[in-house]
């Protein structure tokens, strides 16, 4: 078994938000890799107890093997009553996980522009249904969703995606709204490209898309109208997220927090 990772490791280090998350539940989607792992590693050090949500058992018991407080729970977004079920009694929901597509619009599969949506929109205002109950009788509580710069942007050839997480902000809006007179608070945050599993996907697919070299997509294509000429870290995206949650975000809600290295500075 994995050696547990102990709460000094630089995962949160001398300059990471303060953040006491002890007593409180949270669940984080995909979190079997990427974000979604930095966001379970990052809440469970800051002493929640974490429901890992993902399809990819071996992801989960991976993940569960390197820190305390961590619960795997194998589950497919596309079932959408159990994804309700599973979001009773959280304080904090960070609805994360996504798949993509890149197709033009005219070849892009129907059933998956509908997988696309369920997963990344459905599936996130089911979660959010279940988790609000508890949340509103206790005064207080926590909705992170990672969107992406493409819910502020569109690219050619992602239909599904933008139009997931274009809704995504709206529905995170909406419960930001909702949510007010009762002590939660909903929030996305937006990054640009991050180095996920997912992103090194999309390199293969735009090279395909554009007719270019996977080595040329991420300079000409990815980072074309960023300032910064770099991926963003799973670990930045998710002290965004534990920063969401603490006491001084109080009064953050219904808002967007790009991390996109300038780009929608355009």
């Amino acid at each position: 078994m994995t050696p547990r990772t102990p709460l000094s490791t630089p995962l949160i280090g001398p300059h990471a938000v303060p953040l006491d998350l002890g007593g409180r539940t949270a669940l984080v989607t995909g979190a079997a890799s990427g974000i979604g792992r930095s966001c379970a590693l990052r809440l469970a050090a800051a002493g929640a107890k974490v429901r890992a949500v993902d399809r990819d058992r071996a992801g989960l018991d991976a993940l569960a093997d390197e820190a305390d407080g961590i619960e795997p729970r194998v589950l497919d977004l596309t079932e959408l009553d159990a994804a309700e079920a599973a979001a009773t009694g959280t304080d904090v929901l960070v609805n994360n996980a996504g798949l993509q597509l890149v197709r033009p619009i005219e070849q892009f599969p129907p059933e998956v522009f509908h997988t696309v949506l369920t997963v990344m929109l459905e599936a996130p205002f089911r979660l959010i249904r279940g988790a609000l109950p508890h949340m509103y009788e206790q005064g207080w509580g926590r909705i992170v969703n990672v969107s992406s710069v493409h819910g502020l942007r569109a690219s050619a050839f992602k239909s599904a995606y933008v139009s997931a997480k274009h809704g995504l902000e709206g529905l995170s809006k909406t419960a930001a709204l909702e949510g007010a007179p009762h002590g939660v608070t909903s929030n996305c945050v937006n990054p640009a490209y991050v180095r996920t599993p997912l992103v090194e996907k999309q390199i293969a697919d735009q090279a395909a898309a554009h007719g270019i070299p996977a080595e040329r997509v991420v300079s000409e294509v990815m980072l074309q109208d960023s300032a910064l000429k770099r991926l963003i870290e799973p670990d930045e995206v998710a002290e965004a997220v534990a920063y969401l949650c603490t006491p001084q975000a109080s009064f953050i809600t219904g808002t967007s927090i790009s991390l996109d290295g300038g780009w929608t500075a355009h």
